[in-house]
């Protein structure tokens, strides 16, 4: 490995612990309905986007509500004794990605038969701190 490229890995990787993921694989929600609610909370910070996902009435949020408390759990592991209101925790990710798709077979009129596809998603949750931008932007 080149010297520039492996100076290019370090510092990914160095960018990458400052970062807090968690995701959630074959999720039986189709990828669309999963994608209405992940666009409401890409880019807020943390607390309003759990407001937002609590009190949402579609059912992927309850979902993703689970998925956001458990990248904050992750910050809280990596990060002891800080508190979450004065590092600024924003969703800075959230992507869907299309899962396996279960296809069954349902009974229309006259013997014939329809097919249905039963969608799944995989879902990636990405937490930054304010407080690691503005640091970031300053080197």
């Amino acid at each position: 490995m080149g010297a520039r490229k492996r100076e290019t890995a370090n510092k990914n990787k160095a960018a990458k612990k400052q970062l807090y993921i968690a995701k959630l694989n074959n999720c039986p929600t189709s990828p669309r309905k999963m994608r209405l609610v992940a666009d409401q909370i890409r880019g807020v910070e943390v607390n309003r986007a759990l407001d937002l996902l609590r009190f949402s009435p579609k059912e992927a949020s309850n979902k993703l509500e689970k998925l956001v408390l458990s990248a904050i759990s992750n910050w809280q592991i990596k990060n002891e004794g800080a508190r979450m209101e004065e590092s600024n925790l924003f969703v800075k990710e959230v992507f869907v990605d299309s899962a396996k798709v279960l296809k069954r077979i349902q009974p229309a009129p006259q013997g014939r038969a329809h097919r249905v596809k039963k969608r799944s998603n995989h879902v990636t949750v990405i937490l930054d701190s304010l407080n690691n931008n503005t640091n970031n932007q300053a080197e």
